[in-house]
């Protein structure tokens, strides 16, 4: 895991979470995962129920419905895909209502017989965009360590099946 620090839009430097994970997979077994909108509620934290996905998931502009929270707090959010490189790379901007929206991006690259994921977000609207500092870095390290955990399993729950 490392911390990087790039330019924002505005030409000021901001800290922005990466993370680094080796899925001792081939690549084409990560995105088999990745392009499967449903089963982001099987590994993206937070998310509890897959409500529709886009016929043409993960194409430019289709988007997941999903119900997201903790416990009994939930919400209805939508993630749309923003970038794709098919097998290779995957943007997507994950909106909450009043909460805003953030970037999500996914790098898969071949790493031997294995896959390296590099995940990167970034807040990109409200409050935690208004509010982003080293607090809010930290609590996304958490999270998206979680997170690239549980991709890894569910990357592994496909190869069984």
């Amino acid at each position: 895991m490392t911390l990087e620090f790039r330019r924002d839009s505005r030409g000021v430097f901001a800290g922005v979470a990466v993370l680094n994970a080796l899925i001792e997979r081939p690549p084409e077994a990560v995105w088999a995962v990745l392009e499967d909108g449903h089963s982001y509620a099987d590994w993206v934290v937070g998310t509890q129920k897959i409500h529709r996905v886009d016929e043409d998931w993960p194409a430019v502009g289709s988007c997941i419905h999903y119900e997201v929270g903790i416990g009994p707090i939930t919400f209805d959010d939508v993630t749309t895909v923003r970038r794709v490189e098919p097998k290779h790379e995957l943007e997507l901007e994950a909106r909450a209502g009043w909460l805003g929206s953030a970037r999500i991006s996914f790098d898969v690259r071949p790493w031997g017989k294995n896959t390296l994921v590099i995940i990167d977000e970034h807040p990109l609207s409200g409050p935690g965009a208004r509010w982003h500092n080293t607090f809010v870095e930290v609590l996304l390290r958490f999270r998206n360590r979680r997170m690239l955990r549980k991709l890894s399993e569910a990357v592994e729950h496909r190869i069984r099946r």
